[in-house]
């Protein structure tokens, strides 16, 4: 199951937030920009950006979460959200022994399809291995052949076996990551992968995201979620219909309820 950590964020992201916007619309200078920024005027200035749409300002603020128990079906549609930063852990470096998997839930529910499933999982694995060791006992000889120790030898040819071995291993496999990235991209990825049309691993991920995001920063994501929590779906005939099911599900998750 996938596991969101806020792991790191702009200190006090609402002030800097408000900071920049009030830059853009007073005489204030830097040394005296955040002078008489109260508690209630962050939150004005905050809101005023929402109401009017001025989204650079947000931009200033950024979140650094690690993301771990995802598939890397997942990690393919995660790194379509092109502003922001991401590091994971590689399958060139890290050799998957006994790897673990994602499962679907609809799948983990049908005993025939989640048969089906794990002796494929099981069979992936067992060709990794078969082709991983193919592989390094051909690189360890040729190695040695080059005057390699054998102890070299053999950690250049494991490393080099699994960087193809990997190809046969599937989308299910579990990966993990830390990503960076600004509160208006982050309010753009909540707007894509909140939304019930968003895949079910993501939109989990999306909503652990946002939770967290709203503990630090309260006001600066109040309306942050899919488009129908603050107007019509833009989904058109692929609307899911279930805006007043969302709008009550976002309304518990703002209230520290999931």
């Amino acid at each position: 199951m996938a596991k969101v950590t806020l792991l790191a964020y702009t200190p006090s992201p609402e002030n800097v937030v408000a900071a920049a916007a009030k830059l853009c619309y007073s005489s204030s200078n830097i040394e005296t920009l955040t002078e008489g920024l109260t508690e209630e005027k962050v939150s004005s200035f905050v809101e005023m950006l929402s109401e009017i749409g001025h989204e650079s300002p947000i931009e200033h603020a950024s979140f650094t979460f690690g993301i771990e128990g995802v598939s890397r079906a997942l990690l393919a549609q995660i790194t379509r959200h092109r502003l922001a930063s991401y590091s994971v852990q590689s399958q060139r470096y890290v050799k998957e022994n006994n790897f673990s998997f994602v499962t679907p839930p609809e799948i983990e529910a049908d005993d025939e399809a989640l048969k089906a499933f794990n002796d494929a999982m099981k069979s992936a694995e067992e060709s990794y291995h078969k082709i991983a060791s193919l592989l390094s006992a051909r690189y360890v000889e040729e190695n040695l052949q080059k005057g390699m120790d054998e102890k070299s030898a053999v950690r250049a040819a494991e490393k080099k076996a699994i960087e193809d071995a990997r190809f046969v291993l599937p989308n299910a496999c579990e990966t993990k990551m830390i990503m960076t990235i600004n509160a208006r991209s982050l309010m753009n990825f909540f707007k894509h992968r909140c939304c019930n049309r968003a895949q079910w691993e993501i939109r989990d991920v999306a909503d652990q995201m946002l939770a967290l995001a709203l503990k630090v920063a309260p006001d600066l994501f109040k309306k942050a979620g899919p488009p129908c929590l603050n107007g019509p779906c833009p989904e058109g005939k692929m609307t899911c219909g279930l805006a007043k099911d969302v709008k009550e599900k976002y309304a518990k998750l703002k209230n520290g309820e999931r």
